[in-house]
């Protein structure tokens, strides 16, 4: 496994590495049909904020919350780009739910809003995908969220946008299911970001998601869905049934 940054106007990729907070460029380049992309970061923790959007909690049926409510992923649960989401045999419904996510880029503890996005090294491609039978019995929701394979990111960490608009859409087997911006988002990143570094030590490479707007839905095997934002790109991932 290497690490890479994609040079415009190209697409290539070369090869970097890190020496401390400094990432340094190797000599070595690629072209993209010679390399596999994997998941962009080896998180330590994966935070997850629920009912972030206004449209989604009312399609849940649930009232918005007075702060973020975050939950927990494993790190096993992460797959990249074009890897297969696995449907468990033990549940009758899985759902896709495309977010945008915070990348952190340093250590940080206790910041405030106007700090909080000088900790972010950027920003990726996330699906939040959840057994949806699981969840709704479940006081807590580790068993309809930390499936292996539950948590693709991708394709890449984009470090040049501006998180506070940029469309979030959700495309299953290429129709439309989920379409909003990030102005819609109850809690802002540099307000989520402030707000786990008061509750936890952040680290680089840690992944917030930021929640899912309306239009959540079922996958099956043999679906293919697909998370798009401006300014990033796409996240592309099959669905299996469990071997």
């Amino acid at each position: 496994m290497r690490y890479g940054r994609i040079e415009s106007p190209d697409g290539r990729v070369r090869d970097v590495r890190f020496e401390g907070d400094q990432v340094v460029a190797d000599d070595n380049c690629w072209s993209f049909d010679e390399v596999r992309v994997l998941a962009p970061v080896v998180p330590g923790k994966l935070l997850y904020v629920g009912m972030n959007y206004v449209d989604h909690a009312k399609e849940l049926g649930v009232a918005l919350p007075e702060e973020p409510l975050l939950f927990f992923k494993p790190p096993s649960a992460v797959i990249g780009d074009s890897a297969e989401i696995v449907h468990p045999r033990e549940s009758t419904r899985v759902d896709y739910e495309g977010e945008l996510a915070v990348v952190i880029g340093r250590r940080a503890r206790d910041l405030s809003p106007s700090e909080a996005i000088d900790a972010v090294a950027g920003y990726t491609i996330a699906n939040d995908v959840t057994a949806r039978d699981f969840q709704q019995p479940d006081t807590q929701w580790t068993k309809a969220k930390a499936w292996d394979t539950f948590a693709p990111l991708g394709p890449w960490v984009e470090t040049d946008i501006d998180p506070a608009d940029v469309k979030v859409e959700t495309y299953l087997n290429g129709a439309l299911r989920q379409h909003s911006t990030t102005s819609n988002l109850c809690f802002a990143v540099d307000e989520l970001v402030a707000y786990a570094s008061r509750l936890m030590t952040l680290e680089a490479g840690d992944v917030i998601a930021t929640g899912t707007p309306a239009g959540i839905g079922p996958m099956r095997a043999g679906d293919e869905v697909e998370v798009r934002i401006d300014g990033i790109g796409r996240l592309h991932n099959t669905v299996v049934a469990d071997r």
